[in-house]
């Protein structure tokens, strides 16, 4: 008997949920109909994803019509995941068609590092394994949007960094590469990569980052360094002066920095003052110093006026 699947992406459509993307697939392949809730039907089984806690997103609090209803994502814990079948889907990228010229997946899982503030050591593991090929999320899109927590730790990073130069799609390193594992050889392979943006993260201001930086800078054909971004992270045991020492830093050394704040609800207003004044490029770079940053005085691209 085929079945009635309604889908609910608890953190909105900004950005395409993966999970449902797969379960979709999955169900469509085997004869049951597929589509977003309504809370007006009723539905045999009822998918819930969310990616953010309470902290970024508020849970879903429609009404549910449904047999059965299965709550996944770190949203909700860690305990639920994808059956193998349906974890190595080809996403049905149609349910978000504006951003059907996109690609979405993982070539890795895991990350050596285990950082407090993270949950990829304890959600995928603490080593970077292969997970599958570039062909399993994407044939033929202009762009990919790689979801890997850590590739250059992988020990096929080289297969799969080829996987992505083939490919002549531009291809966006959303969480970051790691730039304490940079060497000639990987620079090498990642210049044969069409790059959108490359995304490094500073986010211990205890580790001298900046030998790994320049060396980066010396070996790679990126030299925009608005498609060298670099995430900052705050609010998580370091001071303003570390928080300034990292972004100025960065600046210097031909990178765009990027603040992140962790528990912003928790953040003191200077933090969210920093964040607020980084990542509006404009304004950073039209105001160098942020001691010169007055929020009052910048709105909407219009100085104050003297």
């Amino acid at each position: 008997m085929n079945l009635k699947i309604g889908l609910i992406d608890v953190d909105g459509h900004h950005f395409p949920n993966l999970c449902l993307m797969k379960l979709s697939a999955y169900h469509k392949a085997r004869g049951d109909t597929v589509e977003w809730h309504d809370g007006r039907k009723k539905y045999d089984l009822v998918y819930m994803s969310r990616v953010f806690t309470d902290t970024y997103t508020k849970d879903f609090t429609g009404g549910i019509h449904a047999d059965c209803i299965i709550k996944g994502g770190t949203g909700y814990g860690l305990k639920n995941k994808l059956e193998e079948e349906v974890e190595h889907s080809y996403p049905d990228y149609g349910l978000y068609s504006q951003f059907s010229d996109t690609a979405y997946g993982f070539l890795s899982r895991g990350c050596p590092r285990g950082c407090g503030f993270c949950i990829v050591g304890e959600k995928e593991g603490r080593k970077t394994e292969a997970v599958a090929d570039l062909s399993e999320f994407w044939s033929g899109q202009r762009k990919i949007t790689l979801l890997d927590a850590n590739i250059l730790a992988c020990p096929d990073w080289k297969r799969l960094l080829g996987q992505l130069a083939d490919s002549g799609a531009t291809v966006d390193f959303t969480q970051g590469l790691d730039i304490r594992l940079i060497t000639p050889e990987k620079v090498k392979a990642l210049n044969k990569v069409k790059t959108k943006m490359l995304h490094f993260a500073w986010d211990n201001p205890e580790d001298d980052l900046t030998p790994y930086f320049r060396k980066f800078s010396d070996l790679t054909s990126v030299k925009d360094y608005r498609k060298r971004r670099v995430y900052v992270l705050t609010n998580y045991g370091s001071t303003q002066e570390q928080d300034l020492y990292r972004i100025y830093t960065l600046r210097e050394m031909g990178y765009e920095p990027f603040v992140m704040v962790y528990e912003k609800p928790t953040a003191p207003p200077e933090t969210r003052k920093l964040q607020r004044w980084v990542n509006n490029k404009w304004l950073f770079h039209a105001v160098p110093d942020f001691k010169d940053y007055d929020p009052t005085g910048y709105a909407k691209g219009k100085t104050k006026e003297k």
